[in-house]
C-alpha cells in the first residue's frame, strides 16, 4: 500500500478540517507533513482500525499504550502542536469531536467517503482488544468503599520499585515546590515543609494525613515537628513501604500507617490534618461527605491543608466529563473540580477559609522532571511493569506538564480553620509568610 502516511494525512485534514500540524510516517516506511516538526509514527495498521471501531481520544489513547502508536522527536513539542486536536472542548468547534462524530454521520457524503477510505487504509478485522493496562468498568455506585479501593489499586498497586524510579527518593507523589537553584528533593522537603508550616506543627499535636502515599508527609512532620502521625491509604503496597520507612527511621512509636478510608477514621479530633494530591479521588457526588467528615475529625481550632488539582470552569458544568484515557488508564473515577467550588464546599462545611496559594508552574516543573526520570531509566522501567504501563505514564505525566503550563489545569493549597464559636482563628493578625 503505497504512500499510506500521504493518504492518511490528507484524510485527517477532511475530517479535522485542519493540516496535521506534525509529521506522519506509515507501517509502509512513507512521511509526509512539514520538515522539522516531531514525526507521529503508526507502525501497524492496526491503530487505525482502534480509532475506525472506537473514534476519538479512547481509540488513539489505546494505540499509543499498545505501541501502535509512537512519536519520534521532542514528545512536548508533538503535544503541543496537537493540543488544540486533543484539549479543545467546545463541541461546537473542536476537531476532537467532530472527529469522534464525524466518522458516524453517514449523512454527509464527504464523511462517508472518508469513512471508506480509512476502512480500506485500516484493513479487514474486528476491533483489536483494550491494552492489558486499560483499567475494567467497575460495576457499583461511583466512589463507593469497594469501588474506590478498587480504582487506588490500579493506580498505585504497580511497584514500589517503579515509583522509586520516576519519584526518586523523596517518594512524593505531588507538585514539588521549588527555587531557582533546587533539585527535586530540594523542592519536595520544601513543600512538606511548607505544609507543616501552614499548619503550625508543634510537638506532641496529632496530625492525620489523609491519602498519605508511601508516608513521606508523615515522616517529614514527625521527625522535623515532633507531632504524633497517622496517615491513611487505600494501597497495601503504599502501607507496607510506608511502614517500612518508619521502622527504618525508628518513629514507630510515634507514626501510625493504616489501609483505611478517611470515611472510616474512628478517632478524632486531631490536631491537624493534611490532605495531599488526595482530594481528585472523592469525587463530586462524595465532596460534601468529605468535608463534613475532615470538618467532625479536627478540633476547633485545629487547621486542613487541601492541596489539590483544580480545572478550569465551564459554563455548562453538567457537561463536565473525565478525560477517556485518564478515566481508563491513570486515575479511574478520578474528578477535578474548580478552586472555587472547593472552597465553597470547604465553608459549606462549617471550614473558615484562610488562605489560597495557587501553585501551578511548580507543578509542571515537577512533572517534567518525573518524565526525565522515566526517560532516563526506560528500560528498567519496563522491566518493573510493562511496556505499556510505562508509556502510560510518559505520556500522562508529558501531556499534564503542558496542561498546567498552559492554564488549562492548577493546582492549590487551600488552607482553613475549624475555627471556634467564640471566632478566634489562631492565625496572624498581618499577612503570613509561610517560607519562613
Amino acid at each position: 500500500m503505497a504512500d499510506a502516511a500521504g493518504r492518511i494525512a490528507t484524510l485527517a485534514e477532511e475530517v479535522l478540517g485542519t493540516p496535521l500540524p506534525i509529521r506522519v510516517r506509515a507501517w509502509d516506511h512513507s512521511e509526509t507533513g512539514p520538515p522539522g516538526a516531531p514525526t507521529l509514527v503508526i507502525r501497524r495498521r492496526r491503530a487505525l482500525r482502534r480509532v475506525l471501531w472506537r473514534p476519538g481520544e479512547l481509540g488513539l489513547a489505546r494505540a499509543w499504550v499498545a505501541g501502535d502508536l509512537d512519536v519520534e522527536g521532542d514528545l512536548y513539542d508533538a503535544l503541543d502542536r496537537l493540543s488544540g486536536l486533543l484539549w479543545e472542548r467546545d463541541p461546537a468547534t473542536a476537531p476532537r469531536s467532530r472527529l469522534r462524530t464525524g466518522l458516524q454521520a453517514l449523512s454527509d457524503p464527504a464523511l462517508r467517503t472518508a469513512a471508506r477510505e480509512m476502512i480500506a487504509l485500516a484493513g479487514p478485522g474486528l476491533p483489536p482488544p483494550p491494552p492489558r493496562e486499560e483499567a475494567r468498568k467497575t460495576l457499583g455506585p461511583l466512589h463507593s468503599l469497594r469501588r474506590d479501593r478498587r480504582a487506588i489499586s490500579h493506580h498505585y498497586d504497580v511497584g514500589n520499585d517503579f515509583y522509586e524510579l520516576v519519584l526518586g527518593p523523596s517518594m512524593v507523589y505531588s507538585c514539588a515546590y521549588w527555587d531557582r537553584d533546587s533539585t527535586l528533593e530540594d523542592a519536595q522537603r520544601a513543600k512538606l515543609d511548607l505544609v507543616c508550616r501552614k499548619l503550625a506543627l508543634k510537638p506532641g499535636q496529632r496530625l492525620l494525613d489523609v491519602g498519605c502515599g508511601w508516608g513521606s508527609m508523615v515522616l517529614h512532620a514527625a521527625r522535623e515537628y515532633g507531632v504524633r502521625a497517622v496517615g491513611v491509604t487505600l494501597s497495601e503496597e503504599q502501607a507496607a513501604y510506608a511502614r517500612k520507612r518508619i521502622a527504618d527511621a525508628g518513629l514507630t512509636d510515634q507514626v501510625e500507617i493504616r489501609v483505611q478510608d478517611y470515611r472510616e477514621v474512628p478517632d478524632g479530633p486531631y490536631d491537624a490534618i493534611s490532605s495531599i494530591g488526595m482530594a481528585e479521588h472523592v469525587g463530586a457526588v462524595r465532596y460534601a461527605e468529605y468535608t463534613a467528615i475532615l470538618h467532625r475529625l479536627l478540633r476547633p481550632g485545629g487547621r486542613l491543608l487541601n492541596h489539590q488539582i483544580a480545572r478550569r470552569p465551564q459554563p455548562d458544568e453538567e457537561a463536565y466529563h473525565v478525560d477517556e484515557f485518564i478515566d481508563r488508564y491513570v486515575f479511574p473515577d478520578g474528578e477535578l473540580a474548580p478552586v472555587g467550588r472547593t472552597v465553597t464546599q470547604l465553608e459549606e462545611a462549617g471550614f473558615e477559609v484562610r488562605d489560597v496559594e495557587a501553585i501551578r508552574e511548580h507543578y509542571a516543573l515537577t512533572l517534567r522532571r518525573w518524565v526525565a526520570n522515566l526517560e532516563r531509566s526506560w528500560t528498567q522501567a519496563v522491566r518493573l511493569t510493562s511496556p505499556g504501563r510505562a508509556r502510560v505514564w510518559r505520556l500522562y505525566m508529558a501531556a499534564s506538564a503542558l496542561s498546567f503550563e498552559r492554564n488549562r489545569i492548577g493546582v492549590n493549597q487551600v488552607l482553613a480553620v475549624r475555627t471556634p464559636e467564640g471566632g478566634a482563628s489562631g492565625l496572624p493578625l498581618r499577612a503570613r509568610d509561610w517560607r519562613g
